[in-house]
């Protein structure tokens, strides 16, 4: 499947468009992965949920780690695509195809790990994906995730003065976005709503990041030379507290 993003949303509908390895797992379009930021411990043994699979190619990745790995992917585009990945790596992977919330076939306290890759971009309400994901998770353990940085929204990478602020931090309205077949809603979320969200549905933020592009190396379909001066992806960890 070819899925090329307009460039105007290029950051935004990560992890489409890109050739992703399938050996590590990637944070967001040219910034440090997770052999750099190591947030997700041993896989080996571990059952993990990925809301949100793009192409597959983090799914493999974790799956060659030991994990084992519950997808739960929105868009029927990327959900065929996955399958078609996994069926080519001969991985059998329990993928459901639905909104990010529906967890209800997942039982309570019983995953290790909830990762999710820039997909809760697509969701207003986090708070009931949080809740959702408080509930399966045991507890003091992880939920990683990656968001386009706010910050970044605020300007237009695509225009001719790419610098220049197009719209406010707090402005929360929604961009449409369309990749080849596919095509989603984003919702950026400022730094303070997704920490009270989580706080609220008892998680506590142990990390975040705000990774910054290398230097120099091969860059990806998705760079743009205003991520040298803008933050493009934001990466949080937050433990589940209580029962």
């Amino acid at each position: 499947m070819s899925t090329t993003p307009p460039s105007d949303h290029r950051p935004v509908t990560f992890p489409l468009g890109t050739d992703l390895p399938l050996d590590r797992i990637v944070y967001g379009p040219d910034v440090a992965d997770e052999t750099e930021l190591r947030l997700l411990g041993d896989l080996n043994g571990k059952r993990v949920l990925q809301l949100g699979c793009g192409d597959g190619h983090t799914t493999v990745a974790m799956h060659r780690q030991g994990a084992r790995v519950i997808v739960v992917e929105p868009s029927a585009v990327r959900a065929a695509a996955a399958r078609w990945l996994f069926e080519r790596e001969e991985l059998k992977v329990e993928l459901h195809q639905g909104d990010l919330a529906d967890l209800a076939g997942v039982r309570a306290d019983s995953i290790d790990l909830a990762l999710s890759i820039y997909a809760l971009a697509g969701v207003d309400d986090l708070p009931r994906v949080f809740r959702q994901v408080h509930r399966v998770l045991r507890p003091e353990l992880p939920l990683v995730f990656s968001l386009p940085h706010p910050a970044f929204a605020m300007v237009d990478p695509a225009s001719e003065e790419p610098m220049l602020v197009r719209r406010s931090y707090w402005d929360d309205t929604p961009r449409q976005w369309t990749s080849g077949d596919d095509r989603g809603i984003d919702h950026s979320h400022t730094i303070n709503q997704l920490f009270t969200g989580l706080t609220r549905t008892n998680f506590r933020v142990d990390t975040l990041h705000e990774p910054e592009p290398p230097n120099q190396g091969v860059r990806s379909p998705l760079w743009n030379e205003t991520m040298r001066w803008v933050p493009s992806t934001l990466v949080v960890r937050a433990r589940k507290q209580g029962i």
